[in-house]
């Protein structure tokens, strides 16, 4: 082990003024990052992991961010004095990122060639035939199929894992000596996942280079850590080699947090409950038409042949990668997108009814989305926000109206005094549950989940996934539950359904699915789910 580390972070301390008053994320923070080591950044939403880490290359926005005290030590030099061309040299060359959202990242009206390129023009002094060798090189190296393909491609038209590892060979165009990946599987499928934190590990190897982790998901910290970190309100509460803080932890957040995996049962439900919903032979073909007369030449089959039944009080968990067609089912479902095929809900065939005779029986079937940042409109409070479905269905009078709102609220474990304020006013948990008051307020019989957990920390995901399961407990509600997220599924689903490509390869009573999986991508999705350390191959000992 080299005995001098790559960065030392003494006594660091983060403070952003926000008019006349100013707020300290950092409080005297200390850690070192040694070469060849991983070490990995846990804790919630807001205790100061991805500060801590912008700091050291100088990201804040500053004047507004400042160090009341600390030094940032890159080999015995302190980067929070250096000058603006001597962090240029640092930044992007011996250090370098990836962050949490690579379609966000990345500029949209950029190719792939030239946002890798950049990189190399800007560091290396590379000519254009010359960037393009080595672009084509890192593409190879972070495992992109035919990248001579992918050069002249744009970030939309790739996929989640295909942008996450674009953004990892522009990290590593210039070989960094550390990477600080900032939550970076964050947004993608558990098989993805798995294949960016091998990618990550193979990477280090080969290139020596220092990681810096920064996640709230204990799972992946547990496969790739060497050494963690677990901070909390801006303060390093625990440090210790891996092995050690996932067996014996020291904190009570540190046990906090190692104990916030969703767990416990589905609801008790009724076997011999009615069908609230099913669908024979569900299909959701897009045309593909090309020609002067734009004809039909072929078909993107988004969701095929899908049929199931649905119990009332039960939920059926939806699963698949990121295009599996999970999300296309779910919409085509509630008669959101066009399909094919029978859809029956309450006894009542949906398909066949134009919009217009499908809208009054929308009160009965309610949507809460992935994002709970991007699902509420800023310039509504929230008090407007859950009531604009009582008066698009015009129901109750306006008095009438905001004591449903005070007991949906009430319901989901909010204070209703907090109706008048604004979404950017909440948490991300908190706000989950005011788009959970939204679809409840209406009394439906089934609500749609998709993601609604992927963007919340895991304390959060386990107080989400109760709440929703005492809503079902209290209300005898029936959920379509689409996630990506194993854990969460497993405890909240009676059934489960596994897509893949468009088609049902495996469905079935929860329990049964997930201990005896019948079809090998549904073997494929629980190992990487529910891996062990040792399935990637995790070095346990330090370098």
């Amino acid at each position: 082990m080299s005995e001098q580390p790559l960065i030392r972070i003494e006594n660091l301390s983060v403070a952003f003024t926000n008019g006349d008053s100013e707020t300290l994320a950092v409080r005297e923070v200390n850690l070192d990052i040694r070469p060849g080591q991983t070490l990995a950044l846990v804790g919630e939403s807001g205790s100061g992991k991805s500060v801590t880490a912008h700091s050291i290359l100088r990201l804040l926005p500053y004047p507004a961010a400042r160090h009341p005290s600390g030094r940032v030590l890159y080999k015995g030099e302190d980067l929070l004095k250096v000058g603006d061309k001597r962090l240029q040299q640092v930044r992007g060359n011996r250090i370098s990122m990836i962050f949490q959202e690579p379609m966000t990242s990345l500029n949209p009206l950029h190719s792939v060639e030239r946002q890798i390129s950049e990189v190399l023009f800007l560091h290396k002094g590379l000519n254009k035939l010359q960037a393009r060798e080595r672009t084509l090189e890192l593409l190879h190296l972070v495992g992109i199929p035919e990248p001579e393909k992918r050069l002249a491609a744009y970030p939309h038209e790739l996929s989640g894992g295909q942008r996450q590892r674009v953004m990892i060979a522009m990290a590593l165009a210039n070989e960094p000596e550390l990477l600080i990946a900032d939550e970076p599987t964050t947004a993608l499928d558990v098989t993805v996942q798995l294949k960016i934190l091998e990618l990550l590990k193979s990477l280090q190897a080969k290139l020596g280079m220092a990681l810096l982790l920064i996640s709230h998901d204990l799972n992946l910290v547990r496969k790739i850590a060497h050494r963690v970190c677990v901070m909390y309100q801006g303060r390093v509460v625990e440090e210790n080699d891996c092995v050690t803080l996932f067996n014996d932890p020291r904190h009570d957040y540190t046990r906090k947090l190692l104990a916030a995996d969703p767990s416990g049962d589905p609801v008790k439900a009724d076997p011999h409950a009615p069908v609230i919903m099913r669908t024979e032979r569900l299909r959701v073909w897009f045309p593909i038409k090309k020609g002067v007369l734009k004809r039909t030449v072929d078909h993107i089959k988004a969701v095929t042949d899908a049929s199931f039944s649905l119990q009332r009080g039960q939920t059926l968990g939806i699963v698949g990668e990121s295009g599996s067609g999970k999300t296309t089912l779910g919409l085509a479902l509630l008669r959101l997108i066009e399909s094919q095929g029978l859809i029956e809900c309450d006894g009542q065939r949906l398909d066949g009814l134009s919009q217009r005779q499908v809208r009054p029986m929308r009160r009965q079937f309610q949507v809460v989305f992935q994002d709970p940042y991007g699902s509420l409109s800023p310039r509504m409070s929230v008090e407007q926000i859950i009531s604009e479905g009582l008066e698009i269905h015009r129901l109750g009078s306006p008095e009438e109206r905001e004591q449903w709102v005070i007991q949906a609220l009430e319901e989901v474990g909010l204070d209703p005094e907090s109706r008048h304020r604004y979404p950017h006013e909440f948490s991300g948990g908190q706000r989950q549950r005011i788009a959970i008051a939204r679809a409840l307020v209406l009394k439906p019989s089934l609500i749609l989940l998709d993601e609604p957990t992927s963007a919340l920390d895991r304390t959060v995901q386990g107080q989400v996934v109760e709440l929703l399961r005492e809503l079902q407990r209290k209300h005898n509600l029936s959920y379509l539950f689409i996630s990506h997220d194993l854990a969460v599924v497993r405890a909240l689903s009676h059934q489960l359904m596994v897509i893949r490509q468009g088609e049902i390869v495996e469905q079935g009573p929860a329990a049964q699915v997930f201990a005896t999986p019948q079809h090998d991508y549904t073997r494929q999705l629980l190992e990487a789910a529910f891996a062990q350390p040792a399935t990637v191959n995790r070095v346990l000992e330090t370098p």
